[in-house]
């Protein structure tokens, strides 16, 4: 059809005996033009002629243009990426675009994105050699070099119809069609950038579309911070007696003691509130009046002079305003915590910060030094686990938390007090969990923190066996078994002392048997950078962070750290597949016994009974990992 509606114009002016001409006069084809030679576009520039003295004027033209260009090339590679339903190189195809005008410019053409509507033609065309590209570039060059103006022959209203047609149906799927695949913010956003551009122009029209845009993601960001409660116990092999009571007390699903919540995305100052409104609802405090009203001054965006001032009432307008605002903020508070009076709160609040992106200052005061008070208040202690360095620095900054040194000499009593009205800090959620269990212990029994508990990480030494019967609860008799194989020097595993930071295994390397601690503790590592701190510019300049007890590595790198008795790298080992995660000694030198593979096989042919009681220590692995609800290492 491209083709035939030029030629049938032609037919027709022949049949009726019309000239080109005649088509010329009543504005059917383009007015007669001389001809331009070739050479004559190296004439159009000379830069004798340039006045340099105004380039340093036209710098914001020239930085607006390479913006518009850039940004549009982004949508058009967006929008044709989105049509083909293939996903795009968009750094290639700006570089493409960016040489493209480079030499253009270069040749004195101007500059220019994609042909938008060229590329979404010929590929629902399923067009889909090289050589359309090809034939477009040899096309335009002889419509440069031809001495006749193709506008001079070529039906005018085709090419208005045609140009008329195409924006029409992109802007009918673009508008209409597209609405169904978008959500209902993005769709206005959508509109609202399409009506500015209409009445404001291309360049302010995208500049309020990006205000527009930004905050729709302000908005869909603090929607996305979620406060979950998890069911989490710690690594801990306490003895059985001992883990009677914590499940007694701190984890009875009536009345726990000891609540665990899961916080993910980011806490700003768009999401403080309601972050904080969740907390308080998922652990059962039920705010005071005073606390309300302090949340809400903390929280509100009016200076800091006007909060000072609200022991003072005024009568002016604005101070009516402010008073409507906060009770406005206070209600919000009131809907979001209105079933805390339903619950009681625990002993313990952990925190599970490991799925927090970013917190910043307001978040830190208006939240989380908002929570550490309204819990100390009622005697409920709050830990905050696996925080990043740059979350860490800024509640410490802020007076909101203190780290806790569960190695110390201190007890957990003394320590607590000394953190009152702070939130505890750990480098991860075990060891907070850890700490919580031993308080408690401490709490509701007359054994002493350190030294009638079960020693804290890194404060004991066990045999295999030990392991094998008092964390996993194997049977005397069957531990015994095993101890008597090898009392002949047969030994089915090896111990290896290792230094703090050191590698017990990598990613990728072979599972060629499973490990249990016999002292000291170990970290299971995300990945295998090393970076003991890491910096950070703030208001104040540059700032050194640097966590506690992780001189060899950075805690935001670490997923578990592993305790006396606990038994890693069982599920690799099984599945006979290759290391997916890097382990290290921890804070401590560690002792670690590997049972290997070639052992295991030969204690099997000698002693196949013994066979039974290995499945059966790798199938109690699985389960204290799962009561734990950790995951399997």
């Amino acid at each position: 059809s491209m083709v035939a509606i030029p030629l049938a114009f032609y037919i027709l002016m022949y049949l009726f005996g019309y000239t080109i001409e005649d088509a010329r006069d009543g504005g059917w084809v383009g007015e007669r033009s001389p001809s331009v030679p070739v050479s004559d576009l190296l004439r159009l520039v000379n830069f004798h002629q340039v006045r340099w003295d105004l380039a340093k004027d036209l710098i914001s033209t020239w930085a607006g243009m390479v913006f518009v260009v850039s940004f549009s090339s982004c949508l058009d590679v967006a929008a044709i990426s989105m049509d083909m339903g293939e996903s795009l190189d968009t750094n290639n195809e700006l570089m493409t675009v960016g040489i493209s005008n480079f030499v253009s410019g270069l040749a004195g053409g101007f500059t220019g994105s994609y042909i938008f509507s060229q590329t979404i033609f010929t590929y629902r065309t399923n067009c889909r050699s090289r050589w359309i590209g090809v034939i477009v570039a040899f096309t335009f060059i002889l419509v440069v070099i031809s001495p006749v103006n193709f506008l001079e022959v070529t039906p005018l209203f085709f090419l208005g119809s045609t140009l008329i047609f195409i924006g029409f149906d992109l802007m009918f799927e673009w508008i209409v069609e597209v609405r169904h695949k978008l959500l209902l913010s993005e769709y206005l956003v959508l509109l609202a950038t399409f009506v500015a551009v209409q009445f404001l122009g291309i360049n302010a029209g995208i500049g309020l579309g990006i205000i527009t845009a930004i905050l729709d993601f302000v908005l869909a960001t603090a929607n996305v911070s979620s406060i979950a409660r998890v069911s989490r116990r710690s690594l801990a092999m306490w003895r059985p007696q001992e883990r009677g009571i914590l499940e007694a007390t701190a984890y009875n699903p009536d009345r726990a003691q000891i609540l665990t919540l899961e916080v993910r995305g980011a806490i700003f100052f768009g999401s403080s509130m309601k972050a904080l409104g969740n907390i308080l609802d998922e652990s059962g405090i039920n705010a005071s009046t005073e606390e309300k009203k302090e949340i809400v001054m903390t929280n509100s965006p009016l200076p800091h002079h006007s909060r000072i001032s609200r022991h003072s009432p005024s009568l002016s307008p604005s101070s009516f305003r402010e008073r409507r605002d906060q009770r406005k903020e206070g209600n919000k508070l009131d809907a979001t915590i209105k079933l805390a009076v339903q619950r009681v709160p625990p002993r313990f609040l952990v925190l599970d910060l490991s799925s927090v992106t970013n917190v910043d200052a307001s978040a830190a005061r208006g939240c989380f030094l908002q929570l550490a008070k309204m819990c100390a208040n009622r005697n409920v202690v709050v830990c905050a686990a696996a925080a990043n360095s740059h979350i860490t620095w800024l509640l410490k900054t802020h007076e909101t938390a203190h780290d806790f040194d569960l190695h110390g000499p201190e007890d957990g009593h003394s320590q607590i007090d000394q953190l009152k009205d702070k939130i505890i800090l750990f480098n991860d959620l075990n060891e907070a969990l850890y700490f919580c269990e031993a308080t408690l212990l401490a709490e509701t029994t007359s054994m002493k923190w350190h030294k009638d508990l079960s020693p804290a990480p890194g404060h004991l030494t066990i045999s295999l066996s030990n392991a094998f019967t008092n964390f996993l609860g194997l049977e005397e008799k069957s531990a015994a078994a095993l101890v008597e194989y090898e009392r002949h020097g047969r030994s089915f595993h090896t111990e290896t002392m290792y230094t703090s930071g050191q590698t017990i295994f990598s990613p990728g390397t072979t599972s060629d048997g499973f490990f249990v601690v016999l002292s000291g503790t170990v970290a299971v590592l995300l990945d295998d950078r090393f970076g003991g701190s890491q910096t950070l510019i703030s208001g104040g300049g540059v700032q050194k962070l640097q966590r506690p007890n992780m001189n060899m590595f950075e805690a935001g790198q670490i997923s578990r750290v592993l305790s006396v008795g606990s038994i890693f790298g069982f599920v690799d080992y099984i599945l006979q597949r290759p290391r997916s995660f890097q382990v290290v000694a921890g804070a401590k030198n560690a002792l670690v016994a590997k049972v290997s593979r070639e052992g295991l096989n030969e204690l099997k042919k000698e002693t196949p009974e013994l066979e039974r009681i290995v499945d059966k220590v790798l199938l109690l692995c699985s389960v204290v990992e799962l009561a734990a609800g950790q995951n399997n290492w």
